[in-house]
């Protein structure tokens, strides 16, 4: 808020400045004439304008059977017994937006309305991948509601407006900035895709709505950071309204599935493909009779756009997928040895497969430092690996360049420098052809997923 007022002090600044700018020798006008204090009043009116009509589509929120007080984030401390969280109705019909988390595992919520009165809604659907839930009182009236606006057009500095129930003080009201957008691994929800926001959002805020200047809702308030302060959270509407249109119109939420292990392009890892750090994301495996599969999708490509939207890290590769319908075609760019090609996937349903591997990110410049055998059909049920053929490492020497990468005893390498290997002797001759100083590129399959990494070595 101290930021905010410097804001406005230099605004109306200007504005004097301008309207005193005709003559030096021009008396000044008196305080309560001038044209920065207008415009000063002017503003504010604005954002109390904005309060009083926001708040009466704001309601708190109780839960009153199942897990109780439903499962508050390890973000925020446990609000008061005044209120549990807060609520945006979205029509007149009465269907309420908030967290899933504020609920739990309630079947019944009390809403609390700006009015003093008071209805049960019944729980219509939850998310529990973005933290959403969607309820539903029955009224015999219109009640006040709030319009979503159009996420995408959020823009960092712009004034937003957040109303909640914190610590049981209902409708309360902050103003603050947008701080970021696109915040993503918080690890808060599967799908992460946050508005950072500087205006005040405490316990019991989470499920509230926060507003752009015109009113309209363009996130719904999730978590806060409780060792930091001007941080808060809140999933963008355009999320919010693909969601809870599936939970409305189905009941549940389906996404894509593509079909693909993925991990992040390092800088060395972005060397050996011959891309540029963060131009996509590496595949490293291929899941049979998936899309990816069906496609020609293979391990070692590049997946760089979707359907025309740049795909840099795996958490947008795994949000932009999961917004497309099962069913729908997607058109995938790769690039594949410096090659870029585009092709047709047919996505399914998804299912909860794990498809990031992420290893340790220390790097040190020593000999690679590991010990390797043929895999035997003993050797692979003890490591659980369902392969007849590859390079078993059976030991990596403490503190070696293989330890480092988070590589160990019953890791199975399947390409050096994008070779196929089974048996020693081929791991042998495609190292050999490997200079001093250069790298090593492995495709290393352990248990039942496959991950790429870099082994760098120096001169002696």
């Amino acid at each position: 808020m101290i930021r905010l007022l410097r804001i406005l002090i230099c605004l109306v600044f200007l504005a004097w400045l301008d309207s005193h700018s005709a003559t030096a020798e021009s008396v000044a006008p008196k305080s309560n004439d001038s044209s920065g204090l207008r415009l000063l009043e002017d503003m504010q009116t604005v954002i109390i304008d904005l309060a009083e009509s926001a708040k009466p589509s704001v309601v708190n929120l109780i839960p009153l059977s199942g897990a109780g007080r439903g499962r508050e984030l390890p973000q925020e401390r446990v609000p008061n017994a005044s209120g549990s969280g807060s609520g945006v109705v979205i029509d007149p019909e009465g269907h309420i937006i908030t967290n899933s988390h504020v609920i739990g595992d309630a079947s019944e919520i009390e809403v609390r309305f700006s009015d003093k009165s008071k209805l049960i809604a019944q729980v219509v659907g939850k998310d529990l991948d973005t933290d959403l839930a969607v309820l539903k009182v029955t009224t015999t009236h219109p009640l006040p509601s709030a319009r979503f606006g159009d996420s995408s057009g959020v823009r960092v500095g712009q004034w937003v407006l957040a109303v909640g129930n914190p610590f049981g003080l209902d409708r309360t009201v902050t103003l603050g900035v947008v701080s970021g957008i696109g915040r993503e691994n918080i690890n808060l929800s599967r799908y992460e895709n946050f508005i950072q926001t500087d205006a005040s959002i405490n316990p019991g805020n989470s499920g509230g709505p926060l507003f752009n200047l015109r009113g309209e809702i363009i996130g719904i308030n999730t978590a806060i950071i409780n060792f930091a302060q001007g941080i808060g959270f809140a999933i963008p509407s355009n999320m919010v309204k693909q969601v809870i249109h599936q939970l409305l119109t189905q009941g549940r939420v389906t996404r894509g599935w593509l079909g693909v292990g993925i991990q992040p392009l390092t800088v060395e890892l972005a060397r050996k493909f011959g891309v540029n750090e963060g131009e996509g994301v590496l595949v490293n495996e291929v899941f049979d009779k998936d899309p990816a599969a069906a496609a020609g999708i293979k391990p070692g490509d590049i997946l760089v756009r979707i359907d025309g939207t740049v795909i840099d890290t795996p958490n947008r590769l795994s949000r932009v997928v999961a917004g497309l319908l099962p069913g729908s075609t997607a058109k995938v760019e790769i690039v594949r040895d410096q090659q870029r090609l585009v092709l047709d996937v047919a996505l399914i349903e998804r299912r909860d497969h794990a498809t990031t591997t992420s290893l340790p990110q220390a790097r040190t410049e020593v000999k690679l430092g590991l010990d390797v055998q043929d895999l035997t059909p003993g050797l692979a049920d003890k490591f659980k690996l369902q392969e007849s053929r590859g390079v078993l490492i059976t030991k990596v020497d403490p503190g070696s360049l293989a330890q480092s990468e988070g590589l160990h005893e019953g890791d199975l390498i399947k390409e050096v420098n994008r070779v196929d290997v089974g048996s020693v002797g081929e791991f042998s001759t495609a190292v050999s052809k490997v200079r001093r100083g250069e790298t090593v590129l492995l495709r290393v399959l352990r248990e039942s997923r496959a991950f790429y990494v870099v082994l760098k070595s120096t001169d002696p």
